[in-house]
């Protein structure tokens, strides 16, 4: 093996200059005063956080797959209070709001209508002066049994299953309906009698 040749000052000046090293600057000595890192050292560190913020946001999406999206729904039962609560003949909007139910007490007993337009859907409202219920929308009229008469209503209200608990109050069963077109208001739980 030969020997290397030892290169004078200008020549070691040159050979740095065109290695791209800064006089005065030996490999792995820290850069230079004004940047802190080099654009290799600022685009590897990039990678890696971006690497990272992936790797977190897989390892949440994992965890969250582990609680499934269950929707709770309320309960479909409410007590609608004690039978002398209601006077006879009168619509009660009590649970109008929170339950979109009318009770109607009859002279022999009890139903609960469904609060809702059978056109589109909307809340009627009781008029007790004309005694029916008017659909604010498009004009549907329901008698204050829920059969409609006029307007565009397809169909009567709807009623909900009404019984008695061992306390002696009203239940109202919201998960069955009775519809007056299939026959249903004659059916046990259409009309509490009482």
């Amino acid at each position: 093996m030969a020997k290397a040749k030892k290169l004078s000052a200008e020549e070691q000046a040159a050979l740095d200059k065109v290695r791209g090293i800064e006089t005065g600057q030996v490999a792995g000595d820290p850069p230079p005063r004004g940047s802190l890192w080099s654009r290799r050292d600022f685009l590897g560190r990039l990678n890696w956080m971006g690497f990272g913020a992936f790797s977190t946001l897989f390892l949440l999406g994992f965890v969250r797959s582990a609680f499934p999206r269950v929707l709770f729904k309320p309960p479909t039962t409410f007590k609608a209070g004690f039978p002398d609560e209601y006077t006879v003949g009168e619509v009660s909007e009590r649970f109008k709001k929170e339950q979109r139910v009318w009770i109607v007490r009859e002279t022999d007993g009890f139903y609960a209508l469904f609060a809702k337009c059978t056109h589109l859907g909307c809340t009627p409202r009781w008029l007790k002066v004309e005694d029916k219920f008017k659909c604010p929308c498009h004009g549907s009229g329901f008698r204050k049994t829920g059969i409609n008469f006029e307007g565009p209503a397809p169909r009567p209200l709807e009623r909900y299953r009404m019984t008695l608990n061992e306390e002696g109050q009203l239940v109202v069963d919201m998960g069955v309906t009775y519809r007056y077109e299939k026959g249903d208001w004659d059916k046990p739980g259409a009309f509490l009698r009482a």
